[in-house]
């Protein structure tokens, strides 16, 4: 199977099960590029998504980046309209379907368990990624520390970045 249409299907697939935003299945598409596929190492991972995250606009760069690792502008033309065209299918028959719903009950029921769904997942993906990361007591402190932090005050999250890289550069963590 070509590269191209082997990006195509596994993006594909990937993306019907993408609930929550590509952050949400952060690990499986870490697992199929990197141990399933080959397409890139852990360290252009890395890259790649810390690249998608600084940058304006959907997390879904982290997919178009990996596309055009795989083969060049085309890849990530390819690895673009895979990850969107499943999703945005089901949502708009799932919007159809909500709108059209009689009962405001229900309706709402369904709105929260998909909103609690996609929650759930991304918390998951969070949890993955920390086991993965956080290879000492200092870096697994820190994680939880940062969680903290996030919860209990109205900080913006740059400045635990800005300080998680602080600590890292004096090689505390």
């Amino acid at each position: 199977m070509s590269a191209l249409l082997s990006l195509f299907l596994k993006l594909s697939a990937f993306s019907a099960l993408a609930f929550g935003g590509i952050n949400a299945l952060l690990p499986a598409l870490y697992d199929l590029s990197v141990n399933q596929e080959h397409w890139l190492d852990t360290r252009t991972f890395a890259d790649f998504f810390a690249i998608a995250q600084a940058a304006p606009g959907p997390n879904l760069m982290t997919v178009t980046l990996i596309g055009w690792h795989v083969s060049g502008v085309i890849g990530a033309i390819v690895a673009s309209i895979a990850i969107c065209w499943p999703s945005s299918i089901m949502v708009f028959f799932l919007q159809r379907y909500i709108s059209n719903l009689r009962n405001p009950v229900t309706k709402q029921t369904i709105q929260f368990a998909a909103s609690a769904l996609a929650v759930g997942l991304v918390l998951g993906s969070a949890w993955d990624i920390s086991q993965q990361i956080n290879h000492s007591v200092a870096a697994f402190a820190l994680t939880l520390i940062a969680i903290a932090v996030i919860l209990l005050t109205r900080w913006h999250p740059l400045y635990l970045i800005v300080i998680g890289g602080i600590l890292g550069v004096l090689g505390f963590i």
